[in-house]
Order: structure tokens, then sequence, then C-alpha cells
């Protein structure tokens, strides 16, 4: 436990980072920075990353006087944290006028004491399956090969294999290699929302570069059934799941998951069958629990309708869509949850809590 708020954290720009005791940490809340509380620092899971933010100096609160002033030795440094932890304050810093654009990335607050980083996060999710420390590098490389040599035809192995899983290290698809627990199953190179910080396409002229290539081809049912079904037959606690962060929309293909489904479970009963979603077609949804999809999970940065269509900038249809899909696999006897973009200043205003809760 810390008994004091951790220092601050630069970087020279040639990738060594350093603490500045000068200097507690700050978070940013909104468009402020302020004290993070000491009970919020957790040391930093196993599985995250610092990063350098060019072109910016990180705010601190003098251990001297207590005002707030700026980190002049270097860059200001952030934290990515790991999957099941969530990020309760952002980096706090000034931005030059002549910085560049950062990528679409996670930046907490991160700080350094008595030779620890700290992030001010909370761990959310118990469950294990995307922990760093469960991955083991030479068995996925065994497994991608394996699996790239049993379906040599399979243009959706090959784009879980080569670009999901070895070049963007994807949690899901690692675990495909090793056959376990979750299989991820891309389908849609297209989307009807444009939203903002799209990871996987930004237009052109558009000084945000997207992290991922999107998936360029619309897989067929036979695609997906071959690799789908003995995933199914030999994972533990195994799941499908339609719809992934390297593809547009899975509803648009809706057809195509429908055919399926249905030869999936003319081959198997087991495990679930899972679509990450906008929810944006809630007809398509019923269609799909019809044959046998029992779980959603709906993405959304807001409860509310104003917040999200200004982020989402949603094509043919609304935000009381995405909660009537999710009624739709309620009245199935599905599982539903919420993908939910949090965001520190907003996701926690009181509005946006009781627009959560309603």
């Amino acid at each position: 436990m810390l008994t004091q708020s951790p220092y601050i954290l630069y970087s020279d720009g040639e990738g060594n980072i350093f603490e500045d005791t000068s200097l507690y940490a700050t978070g940013r809340s909104g468009w402020d920075a302020m004290p993070v509380p000491v009970d919020e620092w957790i040391e930093l899971p196993t599985g995250g990353n610092l990063y350098e933010l060019p072109g910016r100096k990180g705010i601190g609160i003098d251990v001297e006087t207590g005002d707030m002033r700026l980190c002049e030795k270097g860059w200001a440094v952030a934290a990515f944290i790991p999957p099941a932890h969530t990020g309760l304050y952002m980096a706090a810093y000034e931005t030059e006028k002549d910085a560049p654009t950062l990528p679409l990335f996670c930046y907490t607050a991160a700080a350094w004491f008595d030779e620890k980083m700290y992030v001010p996060a909370v761990r959310i999710e118990n469950d294990i399956r995307q922990e760093a420390e469960g991955y083991v590098e030479e068995q996925i490389e065994t497994g991608t090969t394996k699996l790239l040599a049993a379906y040599p035809h399979n243009r959706l192995i090959k784009h879980l294999m080569e670009n999901c899983c070895m070049t963007y290290t994807c949690p899901a698809a690692r675990n495909l290699a090793i056959g376990r627990w979750e299989c991820p199953v891309p389908v849609s190179p297209a989307c009807n929302a444009n939203c903002i910080g799209c990871i996987s396409f930004q237009p052109e002229d558009e000084t945000i570069i997207s992290t991922q290539d999107r998936l360029t081809f619309k897989p067929t049912a036979e695609e997906i059934v071959e690799f789908t079904v003995p995933h199914l037959e030999t994972a533990p606690f195994p799941i499908i799941s339609f719809g992934q962060g390297c593809e547009g929309e899975p509803l648009l293909m809706w057809e195509t998951i429908r055919e399926s489904i249905i030869e999936i479970r003319k081959h198997t009963q087991k495990g679930s069958i899972n679509i990450n979603s906008n929810g944006s077609m809630p007809k398509a949804v019923k269609a799909l629990c019809e044959v046998g999809l029992n779980s959603i999970r709906v993405s959304t940065n807001s409860a509310r309708k104003n917040i999200y269509s200004s982020y989402y900038l949603p094509n043919n249809y609304q935000f009381e869509d995405i909660v009537e899909s999710l009624k739709v696999m309620r009245s199935y006897g599905g599982w539903t949850s919420i993908n939910y973009f949090v965001f520190p200043g907003m996701t926690d205003s009181i509005e946006e809590y009781e627009a959560l809760r309603n």
C-alpha cells in the first residue's frame, strides 16, 4: 500500500524513463488535472506498458509548495493498462504547439514510488483468459504454424494468425492459436457507424492513423464452420465470437452468420456463440437468436443518446436500436453485456451514472 502520492515520470525522448522526485504525479479527468487519491494507485499490472508522449510536458504537484507546475525535464509519460482493468484518470499534460498527434491508444496516468510503477486503476474482471502471464510465445508460434498448415486455403485463418495473432498480438487470436477458450471470428469488412476513434479504419485526410488494418474480404460460412467446429469440440470452456476489433460491424453480415450458426450446430452443441456488436439491427439479432446465438456484447461510449450519436455517427440506425438488441437477447434467455468505453470526466459524471442506471 502506498503511504504517499507517487512521483511523476518523464521520458528523455530516447526510450529512457526517469522519475522527478520534486513533483507528485497527477491525473486528468475531462480537461482538468488533479491530485489522485493515494488509495487509487495500484502497481502497474503485468502486461502493462509505458508510453512517452512527445511534444507534451507532464503536470505535477510541487513537493515543496503544493502548487501545480510542468515537468520541464522531458516528455510526459502514460501507461497502457492490460485487459481486466479500468483506468480512473488519464495522463495529465500540456501539449506544445507542434506536438505530433498521438495514436489511438489508452493513456492512463503513470507514476513511480519505491522502485515500482503505479497507475490509478481498478481491476474489474477476475477472469484470467486474457492475462499476459498466461501466454507462452513458443506455444503460440507452434499453434499458429499448425493452424496455417491445417487450413491452407482458409482466408480467415490466414488473417487471424498472420495479422491478429502474430502482428497485433490480439489476446483472442492468441487463445485460438493455443486451442483454448475464446475463438475470434471477424466477418465484416464494412461498418454502419463512423466512430471518431475507430481503431481499424480512418479517413485518408485524418491525422489520426488507425492502429490496425481491417478485414478486407467477406468470409464464407464454409470458412467459418471449418475451424470453429473443431474449436468448440476440443477447447476448454469454448466460445466463438463474431465481431472483433479488426473488422466492421458483424450484423451487416448477419445472413452469413446465421448460415454459419445453423451449420455449426449440426456438428456440435458444445460451447457458446457470441457476437460483439454495435447492436444496430435488432431484427438481425432476433434472427440469429432463433438459430442459436446466445450471447451479445453491445458497444457504447455512453448511456446518453446525444453523446453516443456524436461519437458513433451512426448510419441508418439510432441509439434506441442498441437498447432493443439487448432486450431481444434477454427475451431469448441469452447473456447480455455492455462493452463500455470509459473516459474519465465523462463516464464517471453524475449525469452519465444516472443514464446508465436507468
